[in-house]
């Protein structure tokens, strides 16, 4: 379930969509009309396994496998041999891929599973002041998700909550924030704050005279008062399992 101001969205497998009807200009895979052609004659036995694998991966999951998932489907040991079929597919029109982002991979037959846009966002298990958030050695998991919901911007991350200072604002206790990386807010703004002793925590932001207050959501805690704050970035949205 993916919280977003006061939508509620229930993710579930087999909704999503990537409509496409392009070939890129590929004339082996192309009719004159531009349009696909399903035509796997042209595969090897490997590449034809890897993409109906893909497929079926698509309609169970909603989403893409991994490299490494691949390669275990498939019997392949080596990631960079997975890669190298990819990149085959691709130039043959049968995928689209963004090699810089995991399970970025897009299915081109229009008459394949139908999948909206996905977009990867980092899990991020430690946050440190002064270190990049999405530094690679930070990420735990990716998880694709609509970007429909979620945005396609970059420097979306997701961070899990524990406590429940925050139940009022409809954030629970093990819920996944999502987080856009800014390091400024406005009055009111949920945020990621790092505090003295590189702890992080989520609450709502408010700068007055002399200090700055972040205001827990929950009628029995205190506000945390301090003169200095290094700020993560503002919640944009909730991912709860149900």
């Amino acid at each position: 379930m993916l919280i977003t101001g006061q939508q509620i969205y229930i993710l579930s497998e087999r909704t999503f969509a990537i409509p496409t009807n392009s070939c890129y200009n590929n004339l082996i895979n192309c009719n004159f009309r531009g349009e696909f052609m399903n035509n796997e004659t042209l595969l090897t036995t490997r590449q034809k396994q890897i993409l109906h694998f893909i497929k079926e991966t698509l309609h169970a999951k909603g989403y893409p496998p991994s490299v490494r998932e691949i390669g275990l489907a498939v019997g392949l040991s080596s990631s960079s041999t997975v890669h190298n079929h990819l990149t085959k597919l691709a130039e043959m029109g049968y995928i689209r891929r963004d090699p810089t982002k995991p399970r970025a991979i897009e299915l081109l037959d229009e008459k394949a599973w139908r999948q909206k846009r996905l977009t990867s966002v980092p899990l991020v298990g430690r946050v440190t002041a002064g270190q990049p958030i999405l530094a690679v050695e930070n990420i735990e998991e990716v998880y694709p998700m609509p970007t429909e919901l979620v945005g396609n911007e970059e420097n979306i991350f997701m961070l899990s909550v524990t406590g429940d200072s925050m139940v009022n604002a409809g954030i629970l206790d093990g819920d996944f924030v999502l987080v856009r990386e800014q390091h400024s807010a406005n009055n009111g703004d949920i945020i990621v704050a790092l505090l003295e002793h590189e702890e992080a925590t989520v609450k709502r932001f408010f700068k007055e005279k002399h200090n700055i207050r972040l205001q827990p959501e929950n009628d029995s805690m205190d506000p945390i008062y301090a003169n200095d704050i290094y700020i993560l970035g503002k919640v944009v949205g909730v991912y709860r399992k149900l």
